[in-house]
Order: structure tokens, then sequence, then C-alpha cells
């Protein structure tokens, strides 16, 4: 059961406790005190006064935040609040509190506990900023004992598991999703500003469709037929493009039901937007303007440190084309990539397995995710794919055989991929038979179905469009020097829990804080 643990029927008895004093351990409508923040700024001077004059009755503070040490000392006892700016100490003893509190209240306050205290500041002999309180109540009992604080909380599975007591026990986690949300914020606000409207579009789709991936699929009672967990927003938003609708964007979360590993979970977030009268050149202009415009304004340095890799991301950045780029950076011989089976057998050298049914074209898509992209760490477009991996792309006129597409690759990631927009119906048309085919023979589960709505949508008319993708994720991983994808998502997909008191969190504070207590 969730409440078994011996420590926690010690704390609810706490909790009870509390309760036949006349104190409610859980009251409503507290207001938050002053930030840790700013009770520290706005008292800074008494640290240059002299000795024994380091404190200011006069001024009055509320503070509250979470118990995360206290050392108890006889009739007083010093303990460090946390609230959501930073850490600060409080000091309570037996004589400022209201008569016999400080005997009752004093092994009923734990750590984990959220509580207000309300007192003067004062500087104590070691020369830290601290509350003298003449207040002190709970706020919030806590049941749980956190993890033992000299070992924190570092098993991985609990971390992402258990994300709110990550961030109860690794304030620096906090600082990443803050970030995050910031970097959202700049990229809503960068494309606002561009001129593109904001939209949002279907999560659940009668087709799957617009890249090429598993789908989620689920069922709708109502209608009694399946509905599928959107791959992607791609062909929805150029349904908006035919309308009229000439720059937009939408930022969402997307479904792929795929392996996970660090770079991908089963839902993910992205921006897609689409822009009439443009080309995929003008793309990699916007996607550099952009990338200059996160940077100053999250005042980030241009080089900035990845892992063991220091990336550049002085703009503009490099291009190189796709087929190029297998015989440059992946060093793979000019005659394997341009035959099937002397691709398929060098592939095979290299401890690359492919399915005997494989295209060139997605041989060679082998070959660059085996011997290019890792290589691939100053941001780098990739451009001029194979059209037949490129189903949703336009083809060059130049080159029938090749789509005007680019990927951006930086630190050995794929961040973006955008091409010009494929208008031509009957174009279209076939390649979505090209895709159920490839369904049909090689039950590749993740080729697209026949969209006949979308054709139609093209065959009234979109004008030359072109469109792209950038992974939220796999950015916010970039700025923040984060090498797995859980570590940017509050909460990734995680396997069912066998026992939810597994939680490997000994010994608990409990133990130590009697340690602390005794010492």
């Amino acid at each position: 059961m969730i409440f078994d643990n011996p420590y926690i029927q010690e704390r609810i008895k706490k909790a009870q406790t509390l309760r036949e004093e006349g104190f409610n351990p859980y009251p409503a409508g507290i207001p938050r005190g002053t930030p840790s923040t700013v009770f520290l700024e706005e008292n800074r001077d008494l640290l240059e006064r002299p000795e024994g004059e380091r404190i200011a009755q006069d001024r009055r503070y509320r503070l509250t935040g979470r118990v995360k040490f206290i050392r108890i000392m006889g009739k007083a006892a010093f303990a460090k609040l946390e609230d959501s700016e930073g850490m600060v100490q409080i000091y309570y003893n037996r004589d400022d509190l209201p008569e016999g509190y400080y005997n009752k209240i004093k092994k009923l306050i734990e750590v984990g506990d959220i509580v207000e205290a309300e007192g003067y500041p004062f500087v104590t002999r070691t020369g830290e900023i601290t509350l003298h309180c003449t207040d002190l109540r709970i706020v919030t009992k806590s049941v749980r004992p956190l993890p033992e604080k000299f070992h924190g909380l570092t098993d991985q599975e609990i971390r992402y598991r258990q994300r709110y007591l990550d961030m109860i026990m690794n304030p620096q986690v906090k600082e990443t999703f803050k970030l995050r949300s910031r970097i959202v914020s700049l990229v809503r606000r960068f494309f606002e500003e561009q001129g593109f409207l904001e939209v949002e579009t279907p999560m659940m789709h009668p087709i799957p469709g617009g890249a090429n991936a598993r789908p989620f699929v689920t069922h709708h009672n109502a209608l009694g037929i399946d509905r599928y967990l959107r791959i992607a927003p791609e062909l929805y938003l150029k349904r908006l493009v035919v309308g009229g609708m000439e720059a937009v964007f939408e930022i969402n979360r997307n479904f792929r039901n795929e392996g996970m590993d660090a770079t991908h979970n089963p839902e993910f977030t992205m921006i897609e937007y689409y822009w009439a009268w443009h080309t995929y050149e003008d793309l990699m202009r916007l996607t550099e303007e952009l990338f200059d415009y996160l940077f100053e304004n999250l005042g980030l340095p241009r080089k900035l440190k990845y892992g063991e890799h220091e990336v550049d991301f002085s703009t503009p950045f490099r291009r190189v084309g796709y087929l190029e780029s297998l015989e440059t950076i992946g060093e793979v011989p000019a005659e394997v990539i341009h035959d099937k089976e002397k691709a398929r057998a060098y592939l095979a050298e290299h401890g690359v397995e492919t399915d005997p049914n494989l295209s060139l074209g997605y041989l060679q898509a082998e070959l660059f995710d085996a011997f290019v992209e890792e290589k691939l760490i100053d941001p780098t477009f990739v451009i001029d794919f194979p059209v037949e991996i490129s189903p949703l792309a336009r083809r060059s006129d130049e080159n029938p055989e090749i789509a005007e597409r680019f990927e951006l690759f930086i630190a050995g990631k794929e961040i973006a991929n955008g091409f010009n927009e494929l208008n031509d119906p009957l174009d279209q048309y076939e390649r979505f038979k090209m895709q159920v085919e490839a369904k049909e023979v090689t039950g590749d589960e993740e080729a697209m179905h026949m969209d006949l709505d979308y054709v139609r949508a093209l065959s009234y008319g979109m004008p030359p469009t072109a469109g792209e993708g950038i992974g939220i994720d796999r950015l916010v991983m970039l700025l923040t020097d984060q090498h797995t994808i859980r570590d940017v998502l509050l909460f990734p997909a995680m396997r069912p829990e066998t026992e939810l008191e597994g939680t490997a969190q000994t010994p608990h504070t409990d133990e130590s804080q009697q340690k602390e207590n005794n010492a």
C-alpha cells in the first residue's frame, strides 16, 4: 500500500497531532511570502554593518517555502527554506515564539514540510542573512520523506517517473524547464513578428499522414470508427494554405508509435510552418534568423558546449548536398552511392542489416544515417534529397530524381526538415500510390496512407509554398546541453511501475534528520 512505510506512518501521526493541537496541517488561502531573492537582496546592507549591529528588528518579513534542512540545538533551531527562487535560512527558538509553542512544534516540523515564517532579518556569526522567527507554522505537512540529503536523488528512473520529486531535490532541473518555456515563447514571438498566423489543427486524424511513422490508433465510440493520433500537422496546415492563409504555424505535440531512445519519445513537440510564395532557400535563411534571434534574446555565446563538442552557431550555416555528403563527409566510395547492390553490400560489411526490398534511395538514406549524420557537429543544412524518400516535397526542375528539400543537423542530430511543397495534385497522387505499394510489398508500417481529401484540396490549387518542421525538444537539448530527450520533457514516457513503493529512496531524511538533531 502507498502509506505502509513506517516513516510515512510516523508523519501521518504527526499530522494528526497537529490537528489535535488545533493547527490545521493543510490550511487554505495562504498567500505567497516574500521571495527568498528579494529578502536576501533587501537585507544585503546588514553585511556592511559592524559586528553586533547586523540586525534590523524594524524590518518585518513573511517567508514561505519547503524545509530542506533542520538543525535542532535544544532550545533553538536553524532551518533552510526553499521557494521557487532559491534558499534562505530561518532561526527560531523557545523564547521568541509564543509560550509553549516551540516545544510543541519542534518535533512536528520536518524536512519536506512547507511552512510560513514571520520575523526580522539578522546576520549570523558565519555571515548568513537569516530570518529570526517570531511566528512559524506548518502550512502543508509532508507525509512522505524526501531522499536523504547527502545522496540526493540520482536514480534516473525515479527522476523521470517522479518529476515532482526530481524538481524538489534538484533545483537546476527547474531552471532547464524555465529555459524551455522561454525558448518556446521566443520561437512563437519570432514567427508572429514575421507575420505568421498561429493556428490549431486536429490531433485525431482519419488517415495518418504528414510523415513516415507508425501511428497510435484509437477508437471513436460515437462514430464507430478508428482515429489516429497525429504524426504531423503538415497536411492540415497545407490545406489552410490552399484556403488562403499564406503564412501559418503551429506549435504542438506529435505522436509516433516507435521506439524510445536519447532523441525519441512517443509524444514530442514541434513547430511546423508554411509560407506561400517562398522557397526552401527562404526557409533556410529564416531558420538562421531564428537562431540569431534566440541567441540574442537568451544572451547565449555563439559557441556553445554540447557534451564533448563546442558547436559554433555563427550564421550563415554550412550547406552540403545530400549525395555529396555521403562521399565527402561519410567517405563512402562513389561507386557504392549510385549502385543498389554495392550499397547493400557496403552496409552489410559495416554491420548494417537492411531489408532486401529497399530501393536505392532508401539505401542511400541508410548510408547517410550510418556514416554522415553523427559527423555533422556545427549547424549544417543538408540539401537536395532523393525524391523517393521525400514523398511530400517538390521535384527539382533540373533533376527530377532530386527533391527540393533540406534537413538541418547540429551536434549529430536532425533538428529541422523543410522543403518546397509538392503542389501538383497528379504528382502527389502518384507519390501516395507509391507509398501504398511500399506498404503492401514490404509491410512498411511507417509508409504513408492514401489521403484523397488532401489530393482533392491540392486540386483546387495551392500557391508555390515552402514548409518546415523544427523539433522543439531537440532544440532545447542543444541550448541546455542535455543529452537525452527525457531531460527536457517534464513527464517522459516510461514503462509502467510494477511496485509503487519500490522507489529506492533510502536512507530517508527521517533517519538523517535524527542524526542531525542529535549532533
